[in-house]
């Protein structure tokens, strides 16, 4: 992983959940400090981007269709310039649901990607994710 500029959009997202973060401190001694999160229950969920497989679950549909929640989220904010850098933490299923639908100008803000497992995991481990 590369260094994590002050300032950088840290998202951990899996199917259900989402908490951003921001990196407080410099890139030497990343500091995160949470400033939202996002649940699959709060979100009115209109279905998955693209043709689901027919033996897809009700659950696996929800989580495609968060997932595509948190690309258009991303998005926005970086179409609105609302973050320059942009660090993204997911699962590896949800990581690949999110990244075909990446607009470009996200895409040219993200500066890594870790395919691990960390919504609910302390801000210690997020943390040392990073380094």
């Amino acid at each position: 992983m590369q260094k994590v500029p002050a300032g950088t959009l840290v998202v951990v997202a899996d199917g259900t959940k989402v908490r951003m973060f921001r990196n407080v401190g410099d890139a030497t001694n990343v500091t995160l400090q949470q400033h939202d999160t996002m649940n699959a229950d709060d979100i009115a969920l209109q279905g998955p981007s693209g043709m689901a497989p027919t033996q897809q679950t009700p659950q696996q549909n929800d989580e495609r269709t968060f997932a595509k929640h948190i690309a258009q989220r991303l998005n926005e904010g970086a179409l609105k310039q609302e973050y320059a850098q942009l660090v993204l933490i997911a699962d590896p299923h949800t990581l690949g649901e999110i990244r075909p639908q990446l607009h470009k100008e996200v895409q040219d803000r993200l500066i890594g990607e870790i395919a691990k497992t960390l919504t609910n995991a302390p801000l210690e481990d997020v943390q040392r994710a990073l380094h």
